[in-house]
Protein backbone atom coordinates (compact mmCIF):
# COMPACT_ATOMS: atom_id res chain seq x y z
CA UNK A 1 0.00 0.00 0.00
CA UNK A 2 2.98 2.24 1.14
CA UNK A 3 4.39 1.51 -2.89
CA UNK A 4 1.40 2.69 -4.36
CA UNK A 5 0.72 5.82 -2.51
CA UNK A 6 3.79 6.57 -3.01
CA UNK A 7 4.09 6.31 -6.70
CA UNK A 8 0.50 7.86 -6.79
CA UNK A 9 2.02 10.95 -5.03
CA UNK A 10 5.30 11.10 -7.43
CA UNK A 11 2.33 10.78 -10.23
CA UNK A 12 0.20 13.52 -8.95
CA UNK A 13 3.36 15.98 -8.22
CA UNK A 14 4.32 15.68 -11.81
CA UNK A 15 1.69 16.47 -13.02
CA UNK A 16 0.87 19.37 -11.16
CA UNK A 17 4.23 20.74 -12.74
CA UNK A 18 3.35 19.62 -16.19
CA UNK A 19 0.01 21.56 -15.35
CA UNK A 20 1.93 24.28 -14.52
CA UNK A 21 3.11 24.32 -18.22
CA UNK A 22 1.13 22.44 -20.58
CA UNK A 23 -2.52 22.45 -19.82
CA UNK A 24 -3.61 25.89 -20.91
CA UNK A 25 -4.58 24.38 -24.42
CA UNK A 26 -6.16 21.46 -25.75
CA UNK A 27 -3.72 18.60 -26.16
CA UNK A 28 -5.24 17.70 -29.85
CA UNK A 29 -7.98 19.55 -32.23
CA UNK A 30 -11.33 18.39 -31.61
CA UNK A 31 -14.60 19.47 -34.09
CA UNK A 32 -17.23 21.71 -32.22
CA UNK A 33 -14.13 23.52 -29.97
CA UNK A 34 -15.46 26.91 -30.92
CA UNK A 35 -19.02 25.40 -30.59
CA UNK A 36 -21.29 28.39 -29.34
CA UNK A 37 -24.38 27.67 -26.79
CA UNK A 38 -27.40 29.67 -25.63
CA UNK A 39 -27.23 30.70 -22.33
CA UNK A 40 -30.86 30.59 -19.85
CA UNK A 41 -29.82 34.28 -18.98
CA UNK A 42 -29.77 35.64 -22.81
CA UNK A 43 -26.53 35.27 -24.51
CA UNK A 44 -24.07 32.36 -25.66
CA UNK A 45 -20.68 31.15 -24.34
CA UNK A 46 -18.26 28.75 -26.05
CA UNK A 47 -19.58 25.04 -24.98
CA UNK A 48 -17.55 23.56 -22.14
CA UNK A 49 -17.59 19.65 -23.11
CA UNK A 50 -17.13 17.74 -19.85
CA UNK A 51 -19.38 14.51 -21.65
CA UNK A 52 -16.11 12.69 -23.42
CA UNK A 53 -17.27 9.54 -21.24
CA UNK A 54 -20.00 9.40 -23.10
CA UNK A 55 -19.26 10.73 -26.85
CA UNK A 56 -16.35 12.55 -27.81
CA UNK A 57 -15.87 15.11 -30.18
CA UNK A 58 -14.12 14.06 -33.88
CA UNK A 59 -10.57 14.50 -34.01
CA UNK A 60 -10.27 16.85 -36.81
CA UNK A 61 -8.46 14.12 -38.81
CA UNK A 62 -10.76 12.47 -38.05
CA UNK A 63 -13.76 15.11 -40.01
CA UNK A 64 -11.31 15.51 -42.60
CA UNK A 65 -11.05 11.48 -43.31
CA UNK A 66 -14.48 11.42 -43.54
CA UNK A 67 -14.99 14.52 -45.47
CA UNK A 68 -12.03 13.11 -48.23
CA UNK A 69 -14.21 9.69 -48.44
CA UNK A 70 -17.53 10.85 -48.97
CA UNK A 71 -17.17 11.35 -53.02
CA UNK A 72 -16.40 7.60 -53.02
CA UNK A 73 -18.73 6.51 -50.71
CA UNK A 74 -20.36 3.38 -51.83
CA UNK A 75 -21.45 -0.03 -51.40
CA UNK A 76 -18.53 -2.43 -50.47
CA UNK A 77 -17.30 -5.75 -51.25
CA UNK A 78 -18.05 -7.45 -54.93
CA UNK A 79 -19.06 -4.37 -56.73
CA UNK A 80 -16.45 -3.30 -59.87
CA UNK A 81 -17.26 0.16 -59.72
CA UNK A 82 -14.11 2.55 -58.69
CA UNK A 83 -15.88 3.88 -56.02
CA UNK A 84 -17.12 0.40 -54.51
CA UNK A 85 -13.61 -0.05 -55.14
CA UNK A 86 -12.42 2.44 -52.52
CA UNK A 87 -14.55 2.40 -50.10
CA UNK A 88 -13.98 -1.63 -50.38
CA UNK A 89 -10.19 -1.22 -49.68
CA UNK A 90 -10.87 1.96 -46.54
CA UNK A 91 -13.38 -0.90 -45.03
CA UNK A 92 -11.07 -3.77 -45.46
CA UNK A 93 -8.05 -1.59 -44.95
CA UNK A 94 -9.03 -0.48 -41.58
CA UNK A 95 -8.71 -3.91 -40.28
CA UNK A 96 -5.15 -3.99 -40.30
CA UNK A 97 -5.34 -0.50 -38.79
CA UNK A 98 -7.39 -1.23 -35.83
CA UNK A 99 -5.21 -4.73 -35.25
CA UNK A 100 -2.55 -2.48 -35.57
CA UNK A 101 -3.74 -0.11 -33.18
CA UNK A 102 -4.37 -2.54 -30.23
CA UNK A 103 -1.21 -4.30 -30.59
CA UNK A 104 -3.69 -7.86 -31.87
CA UNK A 105 -1.73 -10.97 -32.64
CA UNK A 106 -0.96 -11.71 -36.08
CA UNK A 107 -4.39 -14.77 -36.01
CA UNK A 108 -6.59 -12.40 -34.36
CA UNK A 109 -9.68 -11.14 -36.03
CA UNK A 110 -11.33 -8.15 -36.21
CA UNK A 111 -15.08 -8.03 -36.37
CA UNK A 112 -16.45 -4.10 -37.41
CA UNK A 113 -19.82 -3.33 -35.14
CA UNK A 114 -21.78 -1.03 -34.14
CA UNK A 115 -20.27 -0.22 -30.93
CA UNK A 116 -18.95 -1.70 -27.43
CA UNK A 117 -22.72 -3.48 -26.51
CA UNK A 118 -22.97 -4.74 -29.92
CA UNK A 119 -19.32 -6.26 -29.64
CA UNK A 120 -20.56 -8.04 -25.87
CA UNK A 121 -23.55 -9.21 -27.40
CA UNK A 122 -22.01 -10.98 -30.19
CA UNK A 123 -19.24 -12.36 -28.48
CA UNK A 124 -21.93 -13.81 -25.65
CA UNK A 125 -23.36 -16.02 -27.88
CA UNK A 126 -19.99 -18.05 -29.03
CA UNK A 127 -19.05 -18.20 -25.54
CA UNK A 128 -19.16 -22.39 -24.80
CA UNK A 129 -19.57 -21.99 -20.91
CA UNK A 130 -20.05 -19.47 -18.01
CA UNK A 131 -18.93 -16.31 -17.75
CA UNK A 132 -17.23 -14.61 -14.51
CA UNK A 133 -18.33 -10.64 -14.25
CA UNK A 134 -17.94 -8.42 -11.75
CA UNK A 135 -20.53 -6.57 -10.10
CA UNK A 136 -18.73 -2.61 -11.02
CA UNK A 137 -19.57 -3.26 -15.35
CA UNK A 138 -21.62 -0.82 -17.10
CA UNK A 139 -24.87 -3.14 -18.14
CA UNK A 140 -23.45 -3.61 -21.36
CA UNK A 141 -20.64 -5.82 -20.10
CA UNK A 142 -22.95 -7.16 -17.50
CA UNK A 143 -26.48 -8.23 -19.20
CA UNK A 144 -25.08 -9.95 -22.31
CA UNK A 145 -23.17 -12.83 -20.46
CA UNK A 146 -26.76 -13.77 -18.33
CA UNK A 147 -27.25 -16.00 -21.71
CA UNK A 148 -24.76 -18.30 -21.10
CA UNK A 149 -25.01 -18.22 -17.19
CA UNK A 150 -23.62 -15.10 -15.69
CA UNK A 151 -21.75 -15.49 -12.28
CA UNK A 152 -21.44 -12.38 -10.87
CA UNK A 153 -18.68 -10.99 -8.28
CA UNK A 154 -19.05 -9.12 -6.02
CA UNK A 155 -15.93 -6.37 -5.84
CA UNK A 156 -14.47 -5.74 -2.97
CA UNK A 157 -13.03 -2.12 -1.41
CA UNK A 158 -9.64 -2.69 -2.43
CA UNK A 159 -8.23 -3.67 -5.86
CA UNK A 160 -6.51 -6.56 -4.24
CA UNK A 161 -8.95 -8.42 -2.41
CA UNK A 162 -10.99 -7.48 -5.58
CA UNK A 163 -8.31 -9.16 -7.31
CA UNK A 164 -8.64 -12.35 -4.86
CA UNK A 165 -12.04 -12.67 -5.15
CA UNK A 166 -12.12 -13.08 -9.26
CA UNK A 167 -9.17 -15.57 -8.01
CA UNK A 168 -11.68 -17.31 -5.62
CA UNK A 169 -14.46 -17.46 -7.96
CA UNK A 170 -12.41 -18.77 -10.85
CA UNK A 171 -11.25 -21.36 -9.18
CA UNK A 172 -14.38 -22.35 -7.47
CA UNK A 173 -15.44 -24.59 -11.31
CA UNK A 174 -14.63 -23.76 -14.65
CA UNK A 175 -15.84 -21.20 -16.62
CA UNK A 176 -14.85 -20.13 -19.95
CA UNK A 177 -14.59 -16.13 -19.86
CA UNK A 178 -13.88 -13.89 -17.69
CA UNK A 179 -15.37 -10.25 -18.63
CA UNK A 180 -14.14 -6.98 -17.01
CA UNK A 181 -13.88 -3.48 -17.56
CA UNK A 182 -10.15 -1.72 -18.76
CA UNK A 183 -11.59 1.46 -16.68
CA UNK A 184 -14.71 1.98 -14.78
CA UNK A 185 -17.32 4.71 -17.17
CA UNK A 186 -17.98 5.61 -13.50
CA UNK A 187 -15.21 6.85 -11.76
CA UNK A 188 -12.54 6.00 -14.35
CA UNK A 189 -10.29 3.77 -12.34
CA UNK A 190 -8.50 1.13 -13.58
CA UNK A 191 -8.39 -2.82 -13.05
CA UNK A 192 -4.93 -4.89 -13.59
CA UNK A 193 -5.38 -5.76 -16.64
CA UNK A 194 -2.07 -8.09 -16.79
CA UNK A 195 -2.70 -9.89 -13.48
CA UNK A 196 -6.32 -10.77 -14.34
CA UNK A 197 -4.97 -12.00 -17.09
CA UNK A 198 -2.60 -14.07 -15.93
CA UNK A 199 -5.12 -15.44 -13.68
CA UNK A 200 -8.18 -16.22 -15.92
CA UNK A 201 -5.57 -18.60 -18.21
CA UNK A 202 -4.10 -20.26 -15.08
CA UNK A 203 -8.07 -21.25 -14.44
CA UNK A 204 -8.67 -22.10 -17.75
CA UNK A 205 -10.25 -19.35 -18.67
CA UNK A 206 -10.02 -16.62 -21.57
CA UNK A 207 -10.32 -12.83 -20.79
CA UNK A 208 -12.80 -10.06 -22.33
CA UNK A 209 -11.35 -6.39 -21.68
CA UNK A 210 -14.56 -3.89 -22.03
CA UNK A 211 -12.18 -1.17 -23.63
CA UNK A 212 -14.55 1.54 -23.73
CA UNK A 213 -13.25 4.26 -21.68
CA UNK A 214 -9.92 3.02 -21.30
CA UNK A 215 -8.78 3.17 -25.01
CA UNK A 216 -9.79 7.26 -25.24
CA UNK A 217 -7.21 7.59 -22.68
CA UNK A 218 -4.06 4.44 -22.39
CA UNK A 219 -2.61 2.82 -25.20
CA UNK A 220 -3.38 -0.97 -24.74
CA UNK A 221 -1.56 -3.93 -26.50
CA UNK A 222 -3.85 -6.96 -26.09
CA UNK A 223 -0.85 -9.61 -27.19
CA UNK A 224 1.17 -8.32 -24.13
CA UNK A 225 -1.46 -7.97 -21.66
CA UNK A 226 -2.58 -11.02 -22.53
CA UNK A 227 -6.19 -10.13 -23.61
CA UNK A 228 -8.08 -12.22 -25.46
CA UNK A 229 -10.51 -10.66 -26.41
CA UNK A 230 -10.97 -6.55 -26.74
CA UNK A 231 -14.23 -4.73 -27.35
CA UNK A 232 -14.51 -0.82 -27.98
CA UNK A 233 -16.71 1.95 -29.61
CA UNK A 234 -15.61 4.71 -31.72
CA UNK A 235 -17.71 7.38 -30.44
CA UNK A 236 -16.00 7.44 -27.21
CA UNK A 237 -12.64 7.30 -29.67
CA UNK A 238 -13.05 10.47 -31.62
CA UNK A 239 -14.76 8.93 -34.45
CA UNK A 240 -18.66 9.49 -34.87
CA UNK A 241 -21.34 7.36 -37.13
CA UNK A 242 -21.42 4.77 -34.55
CA UNK A 243 -19.18 2.02 -35.37
CA UNK A 244 -17.61 -0.05 -33.10
CA UNK A 245 -15.01 -3.84 -33.24
CA UNK A 246 -14.89 -6.63 -31.68
CA UNK A 247 -10.85 -7.94 -31.72
CA UNK A 248 -9.62 -12.00 -30.82
CA UNK A 249 -9.12 -15.32 -30.70
CA UNK A 250 -10.70 -17.00 -34.04
CA UNK A 251 -11.82 -20.07 -32.87
CA UNK A 252 -14.77 -19.21 -31.02
CA UNK A 253 -16.00 -16.34 -33.61
CA UNK A 254 -15.50 -19.29 -36.43
CA UNK A 255 -17.39 -21.92 -34.43
CA UNK A 256 -20.23 -20.22 -33.44
CA UNK A 257 -24.10 -19.43 -35.43
CA UNK A 258 -23.67 -16.03 -37.48
CA UNK A 259 -24.58 -13.17 -34.67
CA UNK A 260 -26.87 -12.05 -37.93
CA UNK A 261 -27.75 -14.08 -40.84
CA UNK A 262 -28.01 -12.76 -44.11
CA UNK A 263 -26.06 -11.64 -47.61
CA UNK A 264 -22.18 -11.35 -46.74
CA UNK A 265 -22.14 -13.76 -43.97
CA UNK A 266 -22.24 -16.99 -46.74
CA UNK A 267 -20.19 -18.42 -48.62
CA UNK A 268 -22.69 -20.37 -50.12
CA UNK A 269 -26.16 -20.59 -50.09
CA UNK A 270 -28.88 -23.32 -51.61
CA UNK A 271 -32.25 -24.46 -50.91
CA UNK A 272 -31.31 -27.22 -48.60
CA UNK A 273 -29.02 -25.75 -46.59
CA UNK A 274 -26.32 -22.71 -45.74
CA UNK A 275 -22.56 -22.71 -45.95
CA UNK A 276 -21.42 -20.00 -43.64
CA UNK A 277 -18.08 -17.61 -43.93
CA UNK A 278 -15.41 -18.02 -41.48
CA UNK A 279 -14.90 -15.04 -39.19
CA UNK A 280 -15.00 -11.60 -39.51
CA UNK A 281 -17.47 -11.98 -42.63
CA UNK A 282 -19.69 -14.57 -40.56
CA UNK A 283 -20.61 -11.68 -38.37
CA UNK A 284 -21.29 -8.69 -40.28
CA UNK A 285 -24.03 -9.67 -42.79
CA UNK A 286 -25.22 -6.78 -44.50
CA UNK A 287 -24.32 -3.46 -45.56
CA UNK A 288 -22.04 -2.04 -43.40
CA UNK A 289 -21.12 1.53 -41.99
CA UNK A 290 -18.78 2.22 -44.08
CA UNK A 291 -18.07 5.95 -43.01
CA UNK A 292 -18.03 4.89 -39.62
CA UNK A 293 -15.29 2.25 -39.81
CA UNK A 294 -12.98 4.37 -41.93
CA UNK A 295 -13.55 7.41 -39.38
CA UNK A 296 -12.72 4.66 -36.16
CA UNK A 297 -9.28 3.77 -38.52
CA UNK A 298 -8.58 7.41 -38.95
CA UNK A 299 -9.08 7.91 -35.41
CA UNK A 300 -6.54 5.10 -34.18
CA UNK A 301 -4.24 6.63 -36.63
CA UNK A 302 -4.32 9.87 -35.22
CA UNK A 303 -4.26 8.78 -31.74
CA UNK A 304 -1.03 6.42 -32.33
CA UNK A 305 0.81 9.29 -33.23
CA UNK A 306 0.15 11.64 -30.61
CA UNK A 307 2.88 11.41 -27.68
CA UNK A 308 1.15 8.95 -25.29
CA UNK A 309 3.45 9.66 -22.46
CA UNK A 310 2.42 13.86 -22.89
CA UNK A 311 -1.30 13.22 -23.33
CA UNK A 312 -1.42 11.03 -20.24
CA UNK A 313 0.57 13.54 -18.23
CA UNK A 314 -2.17 16.42 -19.81
CA UNK A 315 -5.21 14.33 -18.64
CA UNK A 316 -3.23 13.27 -14.94
CA UNK A 317 -3.00 17.30 -14.17
CA UNK A 318 -6.04 18.51 -15.30
CA UNK A 319 -7.73 15.64 -13.14
CA UNK A 320 -5.64 17.00 -10.46
CA UNK A 321 -7.03 19.88 -11.04
CA UNK A 322 -10.54 18.75 -10.99
CA UNK A 323 -10.25 17.05 -7.65
CA UNK A 324 -8.91 19.64 -6.00
CA UNK A 325 -11.02 22.49 -6.96
CA UNK A 326 -13.93 19.91 -6.41
CA UNK A 327 -12.40 19.11 -2.96
CA UNK A 328 -12.44 22.73 -2.01
CA UNK A 329 -16.10 23.01 -2.46
CA UNK A 330 -18.96 21.84 0.92
CA UNK A 331 -20.71 19.34 0.31
CA UNK A 332 -19.55 17.57 -2.60
CA UNK A 333 -18.44 14.33 -2.44
CA UNK A 334 -16.47 12.63 -5.27
CA UNK A 335 -16.86 8.73 -5.96
CA UNK A 336 -14.45 6.11 -5.95
CA UNK A 337 -14.97 2.09 -5.76
CA UNK A 338 -11.67 1.06 -4.19
CA UNK A 339 -9.02 2.79 -1.80
CA UNK A 340 -5.98 1.39 -3.36
CA UNK A 341 -6.57 2.06 -7.13
CA UNK A 342 -3.38 2.75 -8.91
CA UNK A 343 -4.48 4.93 -11.57
CA UNK A 344 -7.20 6.03 -13.24
CA UNK A 345 -8.34 7.88 -16.77
CA UNK A 346 -10.24 10.96 -16.90
CA UNK A 347 -13.61 10.81 -15.31
CA UNK A 348 -14.13 12.55 -12.00
CA UNK A 349 -18.05 11.38 -11.02
CA UNK A 350 -19.47 13.47 -7.76
CA UNK A 351 -22.76 14.63 -5.87
CA UNK A 352 -23.71 17.65 -4.35
CA UNK A 353 -25.29 17.44 -1.27
CA UNK A 354 -29.08 19.07 -0.74
CA UNK A 355 -28.78 19.43 -4.98
CA UNK A 356 -30.06 16.56 -7.56
CA UNK A 357 -28.18 15.30 -10.12
CA UNK A 358 -30.36 16.37 -13.09
CA UNK A 359 -30.49 19.73 -11.42
CA UNK A 360 -26.79 20.08 -11.02
CA UNK A 361 -25.91 19.13 -14.76
CA UNK A 362 -29.26 21.65 -15.71
CA UNK A 363 -27.59 24.45 -14.03
CA UNK A 364 -24.00 24.17 -15.26
CA UNK A 365 -25.57 24.18 -18.83
CA UNK A 366 -28.16 26.59 -18.52
CA UNK A 367 -26.91 29.04 -16.84
CA UNK A 368 -22.50 28.65 -17.87
CA UNK A 369 -23.09 26.49 -20.85
CA UNK A 370 -20.94 23.10 -19.24
CA UNK A 371 -22.09 19.84 -20.27
CA UNK A 372 -21.57 17.20 -17.49
CA UNK A 373 -23.59 13.44 -17.61
CA UNK A 374 -25.98 12.60 -15.00
CA UNK A 375 -27.79 9.58 -13.90
CA UNK A 376 -27.05 6.22 -13.12
CA UNK A 377 -24.25 5.61 -16.00
CA UNK A 378 -25.83 1.91 -17.01
CA UNK A 379 -23.94 1.38 -14.36
CA UNK A 380 -26.93 0.72 -11.74
CA UNK A 381 -25.72 -2.15 -8.95
CA UNK A 382 -22.74 0.02 -8.74
CA UNK A 383 -24.29 3.34 -8.21
CA UNK A 384 -25.92 1.64 -5.25
CA UNK A 385 -23.29 0.29 -3.53
CA UNK A 386 -21.59 3.65 -3.55
CA UNK A 387 -24.53 4.91 -1.55
CA UNK A 388 -26.09 7.02 -4.66
CA UNK A 389 -28.95 4.88 -5.96
CA UNK A 390 -30.47 8.37 -7.34
CA UNK A 391 -27.34 8.32 -9.65
CA UNK A 392 -24.58 11.50 -9.41
CA UNK A 393 -22.77 13.81 -11.81
CA UNK A 394 -19.81 12.90 -13.90
CA UNK A 395 -17.52 15.04 -15.59
CA UNK A 396 -15.35 13.46 -18.39
CA UNK A 397 -12.01 14.61 -20.03
CA UNK A 398 -10.15 14.29 -23.21
CA UNK A 399 -7.96 15.80 -25.66
CA UNK A 400 -9.62 18.87 -26.66
CA UNK A 401 -9.94 19.65 -22.35
CA UNK A 402 -8.09 22.67 -21.20
CA UNK A 403 -7.40 24.56 -17.85
CA UNK A 404 -9.96 27.46 -18.09
CA UNK A 405 -12.87 25.16 -18.35
CA UNK A 406 -11.87 22.84 -15.38
CA UNK A 407 -11.61 26.08 -13.38
CA UNK A 408 -14.96 27.42 -15.11
CA UNK A 409 -16.64 24.38 -14.01
CA UNK A 410 -15.27 24.71 -10.31
CA UNK A 411 -16.39 27.99 -10.30
CA UNK A 412 -19.44 27.39 -11.45
CA UNK A 413 -20.29 24.81 -9.27
CA UNK A 414 -19.14 26.86 -5.82
CA UNK A 415 -21.49 29.56 -7.15
CA UNK A 416 -24.41 26.88 -7.33
CA UNK A 417 -23.69 25.72 -3.57
CA UNK A 418 -22.98 28.87 -2.10
CA UNK A 419 -26.21 30.17 -3.78
CA UNK A 420 -25.28 33.11 -6.05
CA UNK A 421 -27.85 33.49 -8.97
CA UNK A 422 -26.10 35.77 -11.39
CA UNK A 423 -28.26 37.62 -13.86
CA UNK A 424 -26.30 36.41 -17.11
CA UNK A 425 -23.90 33.12 -17.41
CA UNK A 426 -20.50 33.36 -17.83
CA UNK A 427 -18.94 34.31 -21.49
CA UNK A 428 -16.60 32.64 -22.86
Amino acid sequence: MTAVLTATATATATAVRFAERCTDRPFAEVSGADLAVPLSGGGTCTYANFDYAASAPALAQVTARVQELLPYYASVHRGAGYASQVSTASYEGARDVVAGFVGARSDDVVVFTRNTTDSLNLLAGCVPGETVVLDIEHHANLLPWKKNGARVVRSADTVAETVERIVAELCSKPAALLAVTGASNVTGEVLPIARLAEVAHACGARILVDGAQLLPHRRVDIASLGVDYLAFSGHKLYAPFGAGALIGRRDWLDAAEPYLVGGGATRDVSAEGVDWAQAPQRHEAGTPNVLGVAALAAACTALAGLDAEASELHERALCARLVDGLRGIDGVELLRIWSDSPDSVGIVTFAVDGFAPREVASYLSDRHGIGVRDGRFCAHPLLARLGRPDGAVRASLGLGSHAADVDRLVAALRELVDGRRPATGLAG
